[in-house]
C-alpha cells in the first residue's frame, strides 16, 4: 500500500476550491477533477513512493474523475472539517494551480483525454480505474521523451515552481528539492 501525503482527498478539494475563490474564479466540478488528477499524478512523480491523497480515478466520458468526490460534491460543497495541509503539499498544489488552473475545462479535458493513462483505461471499458502506475509511467517519462516527441504532459520540473527561501544575508533565493541521480550497479 502506498502512503499518502494527506489523509483525505476532501482536504485537497477544499484547497482547490478555496484557491479558485480567492482568485475570483468559479471552479467547475469537472475542472476540479482534472486538477485533482494532475496533482495526484505529478505528486507521485515528484515524490516517488507517495500518493498525494487516497484517491482512485476512473476514466469517465467527461475525463478522469474521482467517483467518491464526484458523488459527495454533486449537490454543492458539503460541510467537512478540513485538516490543514502540510507546507510541502500546499506549495505543491500552488504549483499545480499556477501551471494548470488558468486553463479552461475544455482545454484540460482535451489534454487529459489524449494522454495514455486515461485513453488506455477508457478504451478497455468506460469507468475503468486509471492506475497510479500508468500515471507515474506517463508523467514521469515527460522529461525523457521531450527530446524524442512531446507527450502533451509537461515535465515535473516545469510544473513545480522552485521554493523561495532567504539566504543568511536575507536575500531571496530559489531552491529545489535535491534529487540525486541513481547509480548503476556494476
Amino acid at each position: 500500500m502506498t502512503p499518502t501525503a494527506v489523509l483525505s482527498t476532501f482536504d485537497i478539494v477544499a484547497w482547490l476550491k478555496d484557491r479558485a475563490l480567492n482568485d475570483g474564479e468559479y471552479l467547475q466540478p469537472v475542472k476540479m477533477h482534472h486538477l485533482l488528477f494532475l496533482a495526484q499524478a505529478y505528486y507521485s512523480v515528484a515524490y516517488p513512493g507517495y500518493k498525494l491523497a487516497p484517491a482512485t480515478f476512473v476514466a469517465d466520458e467527461k475525463g478522469p474523475i474521482e467517483p467518491d468526490v464526484w458523488r459527495v460534491f454533486s449537490s454543492g460543497r458539503p460541510y467537512v472539517e478540513n485538516e490543514p495541509l502540510p507546507d510541502r503539499v500546499e506549495h505543491f498544489l500552488d504549483s499545480i494551480w499556477r501551471r494548470f488552473g488558468a486553463h479552461s475545462v475544455d482545454y484540460l479535458a482535451d489534454l487529459l483525454k489524449g494522454q495514455s493513462p486515461y485513453r488506455d483505461a477508457f478504451d478497455s471499458a468506460p469507468s475503468s480505474e486509471i492506475s497510479l502506475k500508468s500515471m507515474i509511467a506517463f508523467y514521469g517519462k515527460a522529461k525523457k521523451q521531450k527530446a524524442i516527441k512531446p507527450t502533451g504532459a509537461p515535465d515535473v520540473d516545469d510544473v513545480l515552481r522552485p521554493r523561495t527561501m532567504r539566504s543568511a544575508s536575507g536575500k531571496p533565493v530559489s531552491v529545489q528539492r535535491w534529487n540525486p541521480r541513481s547509480m548503476k550497479k556494476s
